[in-house]
């Protein structure tokens, strides 16, 4: 029989969205299949440190005695493969085949880490380094989707150092742009951290100050009233397949961080109620932004539908979808006939397909004369 595979859960993260990304793996580990892999948990501290044993996730959820765990971590050397050892730089006994980052938001969603992987050689679940970048941007992503003329709100953004040096002189610019509520985010951010609705000058001083706090530039977003939030989960590589849409149903006045994750009042109806040809609209626009940015594995891609004329906006796509028990892209699929297991299932599988179509590619050249040497 063929060993296991050895499946590298990365979890936690340098971010605002530590916490989620915790409750994200909680589910990723209970799910994995471990008649066919081998489970190795990843842990990264709110403040970098690496860690890896059996203890990491129940470790960084109590914020207690990770100084008592030894560090293990990547290098950027395709000829170990493996975890390394911090107190000797021996490498770690257990190899990894693949590697399935669980990280949300900054350095885990916006390429950093996927860059880490693409310098060691390792086949990873999502996005690639540019898809990943690009998912992550809610600026550039909105500049390309615009591009390819699929339908975005009305947006503007300015810089982080403007917004608190100058917050009057920003508003009065979004003004003449955009007409109240604005929405007001970090341009790199998810999970709602750092996003504010607002309703006039004040609140829009308020939420620039905000945001500018969690990213270098801010986008400000125009509101669309009277909307259902809906979702779409999309699975694939170069030919991605589109989950049937599901509807999320807010307990607050817009789906924040408390709405998503506190509170435990929202809830979803999946399928969402809506007409075969706004269903198939949905699922033609999210394929379309799925490729427009050159995602791979997995993403979600969140749209607002109006009440009543069913018009459709496309809000922003995210490549590390959440994968908590009451995360949507798993309830998705799931609705779309592909259980938990066997979704994480696909996307080790497409993670290992893309691997082996990018090691047939020619990395060096070799020219006809030595003229370097000179």
């Amino acid at each position: 029989m063929s060993r296991k595979l050895r499946v590298g859960v990365v979890f936690g993260g340098r971010s605002g969205e530590h916490e989620v990304s915790l409750v994200s793996a909680t589910s990723v580990l209970n799910a994995l299949d471990r008649s066919r892999y081998e489970v190795i948990p990843i842990g990264i501290t709110t403040d970098g440190k690496w860690i890896s044993s059996a203890v990491a996730l129940p470790l960084l959820k109590e914020k207690a005695g990770v100084e008592t765990q030894p560090e293990r971590f990547l290098v950027p050397e395709p000829q170990r493969q493996a975890l390394i050892s911090a107190d000797g730089g021996h490498p770690d006994t257990q190899t990894l085949d693949v590697v399935f980052p669980v990280l949300h938001g900054t350095y885990g969603e916006d390429g950093a880490i996927q860059g880490l992987l693409e310098l060691a050689d390792i086949p990873y679940v999502g996005a690639g380094v540019l898809g990943s970048a690009l998912g992550m941007d809610k600026i550039v992503q909105k500049q390309l989707f615009e591009r390819a003329k699929l339908p975005v709100a009305h947006y503007a953004w300015a810089g982080s150092m403007e917004c608190v040096s100058s917050p009057g002189r920003v508003a009065a610019r979004m003004e003449k742009i955009l007409r109240y509520p604005m929405f007001v985010k970090p341009a790199n951010t998810g999970s709602s951290v750092g996003i504010t609705k607002a309703h006039n000058r004040r609140e829009l001083i308020e939420g620039l100050t905000v945001a500018s706090g969690f990213d270098r530039k801010v986008i400000i977003e125009q509101g669309v009233n009277n909307i259902r939030e809906v979702e779409c989960a999309v699975l694939g590589n170069d030919k991605p397949e589109v989950s049937v849409p599901g509807e999320i149903v807010p307990s607050n006045e817009f789906y924040d961080y408390d709405a998503k994750y506190v509170d435990g009042k929202s809830t979803a109806v999946i399928p969402a109620k809506l007409p075969k040809n706004v269903v198939r609209s949905l699922q033609r626009i999210a394929a379309s932004a799925f490729t427009v940015l050159d995602c791979s594995g997995m993403a979600r891609v969140d749209f607002f539908v109006s009440r009543g004329t069913h018009r459709i906006t496309l809000n922003e796509i995210n490549t590390i979808p959440g994968f908590t028990s009451i995360s949507m892209y798993p309830k998705l699929w799931e609705a779309s006939g592909l259980p938990y297991p066997a979704l994480l299932d696909r996307l080790i599988q497409l993670a290992l397909a893309r691997h082996r179509e990018k090691s047939v590619l020619q990395r060096t050249f070799r020219p006809g004369k030595d003229w370097y040497r000179q």
